[in-house]
């Protein structure tokens, strides 16, 4: 993963904040300057910050987690569906649907009325329906598509929010913030950023400056992804190991012979009995 260096940063209009007499207070610390009536964000302290999110995010996809990227304004939607697509990531581009995350069980039953309505055009369910139940159908589905078609593979709650515009977002930053979800966000310095987890302070309405922020953070994610599939193809091998080993064949013990006594006792020879001396003739 390669941070973008200051001058791409510059060249992206990352630093463009908005009018002084709209930023708020809070982030003061990010802003190196003001120049005619607009405040100038600190570059460098957006790299450091960027850098410090990417690895968050790289930690969070190597362990298998999903991260909800979050992006309803018009100039963010096709970068944020492009960027999301590319690591296989969920994502919210049209309205924010209300208790989303605080009311998941809900949501999660209208991504299954789609499957519903899919099964039901497939078995020929539908096929005895009039002709105005099915476009009512039809109408239901091109709606729930819309809607949440970019999250009906998020089958439990995602484990980061990455939002862009966190302004326009605080009803999603809300939920994340009272269900303990942690909140990456570009914010900009109209935003408040005490109620982001790990804030990047850049500019929020320039296409160029969402996009290279956007690359950043993806390309952290698809390498925590490739490292998390290095992990389960050595766990994998080694298992395999392992149970080659169970299934060998234990070598047979080979009985170890004693060496014999270095000298046995010779049998004693018995000792054959003195033969009487012949008695003298009287």
């Amino acid at each position: 993963m390669q941070t973008p260096k200051f001058d791409q940063l510059l060249e992206a209009t990352c630093h463009f904040g908005h009018l002084k007499r709209k930023w708020n207070p809070a982030m003061a610390p990010y802003i190196f300057m003001e120049r005619n009536g607009i405040h100038i964000i600190d570059l460098y302290k957006t790299s450091a910050k960027l850098e410090e999110a990417a690895n968050a995010l790289k930690n969070i996809a190597k362990s298998g987690k999903r991260v909800l990227f979050v992006a309803t304004k018009k100039q963010a939607k096709d970068v944020t569906r492009e960027r999301a697509m590319s690591v296989d990531m969920p994502y919210v581009i049209e309205r924010w649907p209300g208790g989303m995350l605080t009311n998941f069980t809900t949501i999660r039953k209208a991504v299954k009325k789609m499957d519903t309505i899919d099964k039901m055009e497939t078995d020929g369910t539908m096929a005895n329906m009039s002709k105005r139940e099915k476009l009512q159908l039809s109408r239901q589905r091109a709606k729930l598509e819309k809607n949440l078609g970019s999250i009906k593979n998020l089958n439990r709650l995602p484990s980061a929010l990455f939002v862009v515009d966190v302004l326009k977002e605080h009803i999603a930053v809300a939920e994340a913030n009272r269900l303990g979800i942690p909140v990456f966000g570009i914010v900009d310095t109209n935003s408040d950023p005490s109620n982001v987890d790990f804030v990047i302070p850049a500019n929020d309405d320039a296409s160029k400056s969402i996009d290279i922020i956007l690359a950043t953070v993806c390309e952290a994610i698809k390498e925590g992804l490739e490292e998390r599939k290095v992990e389960q193809i050595d766990n994998k091998d080694a298992e395999a190991d392992a149970e080659e080993v169970k299934e060998a064949p234990k070598p047979r013990r080979q009985r170890v012979r004693r060496p014999a006594a270095a000298a046995e006792e010779a049998p004693k020879a018995e000792e054959a009995p003195a033969e009487e001396a012949p008695k003298a003739e009287e």
